[in-house]
C-alpha cells in the first residue's frame, strides 16, 4: 500500500506550498473531497519510484474555551490517525509558539513517527534560530524551504525511509494465476457495504485466517464460476465468526490506497443522488491510476424515467472521461443485475491484461495511417514506423516513428480509437506513448 504522509502544523506556516511542493509530480491536487473532509486535501506525490499519498490538514486554531488539545481539530486527528508519518510544519520566522507547544504534546501522544520541518529556512541551514526548535522533544529540526523547494528531499527521504523502493514494481508482467483484485470505491451509503455483502453471502467464503496489519487494509479471498477474486476493503469490513460483512465507513485515504492496489475498480454511483463531485474526484483518481473501471449505478430500480433521463445526462457530463467504462444499472439489496456486473468485471480485467502482439499493433498502425494521416506541422509531418505494447494494467501503446512531437492529442485519440475496436477492449484506459527515432549523427556537426 502507498503510504500516507500527513502535514500537521498551526495556520500560516506554509503546509500548503509544502503540500504543492510534494505533490507536484502529479501537477495538481488529486482530490479536494469538499464537503466532506472540509479542511483535508489529499494528493499523490513520487519520490523516485516511491510513490506516497500526502494530507495536507487545515491549521489549527487553539479554541481558548477548551483548549487545543483537548479538541484539536477533528480534521487533523483524522489525518493523523490515516497517516504513516507525520510531518510537524513550524516556521522559523516566527519562532516557536506557545501553539506549537500544543501541537508537539498531542503528536508525541498519538504514537506515530513525526519529522520537524521548519519552514521558511532558505539559507538559513546553520542558522542559531534553529536551536530553540530542539525545545519540542521532537529530534533534529530538518530545515526547509516550501517556497523555494530546499530541503525538501532530504525530508521526503527521511519520511520514507521505512518503505524501501520496489525495484521490481515496473517490470513485473502480471501473474495469470493471481487472484484479481477488486475495489469497490463510492461515496458514503451509496450501497457498497450491501453489494459487498451480497458478494460474500453468495459465494462460498474461503475460510483463512486474516493478518493483522496496521495498514488495516482487508483483503478478502473469495471465488466465483472457478475465478479467483480478492476483495480490496474499502468499505470496512469486520469479521464475525466465519462471515464478514461490512459496514459503511468512508477514508479518503483508504478508498485512493485500494484503487491503486486494483486491477479493477467497480466504481458505485447512487441513482437516486445523481453524480456528485465525489464521484467525479473519485473517478478522476481511477483514471489517473489507469485502473480498470465498471461504473455500477445502484438503486436504478427506485428512480422514474424522468429522473432515469437526467442521470443519464449527468453521467455523460460529468464522467465524459469514463466513456471506455461499461456502465450497469443494479440494485444491491434486490440483487438484481448482479450477474451482468460480474462478466463486465471480468472483461475489463482481461481487457487491462490483453497481450497485444507486435505486428498487428504494426499493421493496425499503418492502416490508422493509410486511413488518416497526421497532419502536417509545418515541414514536418510526423512518421509513425510500428507500434509495441509497453505495459498492461492499463496497456500502454509506445509508437516509433520520426517528429512524433508534432502528432496531435486528437489524433492520439483516433489511433486508441483503432487499437480499441480491434482488439475489443472494454472497461480499462489506454495510454498512448511516442517514442522519438531520433538520428545520432544530427547533432555531431556542430
Amino acid at each position: 500500500m502507498k503510504p500516507v504522509i500527513a502535514l500537521v502544523g498551526r495556520p500560516n506556516v506554509g503546509k500548503s506550498t509544502l503540500f504543492n511542493r510534494m505533490t507536484k509530480s502529479r501537477d495538481a491536487i488529486v482530490a479536494d473531497f469538499a464537503g466532506l473532509t472540509r479542511d483535508r486535501h489529499y494528493g499523490d506525490g513520487r519520490l523516485g519510484s516511491r510513490e506516497f499519498i500526502v494530507i495536507d490538514t487545515g491549521g489549527f486554531e487553539p479554541d481558548s474555551s477548551t483548549g487545543i488539545v483537548k479538541e484539536m481539530a477533528r480534521q487533523t486527528r483524522q489525518a493523523v490517525a490515516e497517516a504513516d508519518v507525520v510531518i510537524f510544519v513550524t516556521d522559523v520566522r516566527t519562532g516557536l509558539a506557545g501553539q506549537d507547544h500544543d501541537i508537539a504534546r498531542y503528536l508525541r501522544q498519538a504514537n506515530k513517527r513525526v519529522l520537524l520541518a521548519v519552514n521558511k529556512a532558505e539559507g538559513m541551514a546553520d542558522s542559531p534560530l534553529l536551536g530553540e526548535f530542539h525545545e519540542l522533544g521532537m529530534g533534529d529540526p530538518h530545515p526547509v524551504s516550501a517556497a523555494h523547494g530546499q530541503g525538501i528531499r532530504s525530508l521526503l527521504e527521511a519520511a520514507l525511509v521505512d518503505f524501501p523502493e520496489d525495484e521490481d514494481a515496473e517490470a513485473a508482467e502480471p501473474d495469470e494465476n493471481a487472484p484479481i483484485r477488486l475495489a469497490v470505491a463510492g461515496r458514503p451509503n451509496v450501497g457498497k457495504s450491501t453489494l459487498i455483502n451480497t458478494w460474500l453471502g453468495e459465494e462460498r467464503l474461503i475460510a483463512f485466517d486474516m493478518p493483522g496489519t496496521t495498514r488495516d487494509a482487508i483483503h478478502v479471498p473469495f471465488e466465483r464460476d472457478g475465478k479467483r477474486f480478492e476483495l480490496i476493503d474499502t468499505a470496512g469490513l469486520r469479521r464475525k465468526g466465519r462471515v464478514f460483512e461490512a459496514i459503511e465507513k468512508f477514508s479518503v485515504v483508504k478508498t485512493l490506497q485500494a484503487i491503486a492496489d486494483a486491477n479493477v475498480v467497480v466504481l458505485m454511483v447512487d441513482a437516486t443522488q445523481g453524480v456528485s463531485d465525489q464521484d467525479a474526484h473519485i473517478a478522476g483518481y481511477i483514471l489517473d491510476s489507469g485502473r480498470a473501471v465498471v461504473i455500477a449505478i445502484n438503486k436504478w430500480d427506485a428512480i422514474d424515467s424522468y429522473q432515469r433521463q437526467m442521470l443519464e445526462r449527468s453521467i455523460e457530463q460529468r464522467l465524459a472521461f469514463l466513456k471506455f467504462a461499461p456502465l450497469l444499472h443494479i440494485s444491491a439489496l434486490k440483487r438484481q443485475g448482479i450477474g451482468p456486473l460480474w462478466k463486465a468485471i471480468a472483461d475489463a480485467h482481461a481487457s487491462a491484461t490483453k497481450k497485444l502482439p507486435t505486428p498487428v499493433l504494426t499493421r493496425l498502425l499503418h492502416e490508422a495511417v493509410e486511413h488518416q494521416a497526421p497532419k502536417r506541422a509545418g515541414a514536418f509531418r510526423p512518421k509513425l514506423r510500428y507500434a509495441h505494447q509497453g505495459g498492461m494494467n492499463p496497456p500502454i501503446i509506445v509508437i516509433h516513428g520520426n517528429s512524433l512531437e508534432h502528432v496531435t492529442d486528437s489524433y492520439k485519440r483516433y489511433l486508441e480509437g483503432r487499437f480499441r475496436e480491434h482488439f475489443k477492449l472494454v472497461g480499462t484506459p489506454m495510454r498512448i506513448e511516442m517514442k522519438l527515432s531520433r538520428n545520432p549523427f544530427a547533432d555531431a556537426e556542430h
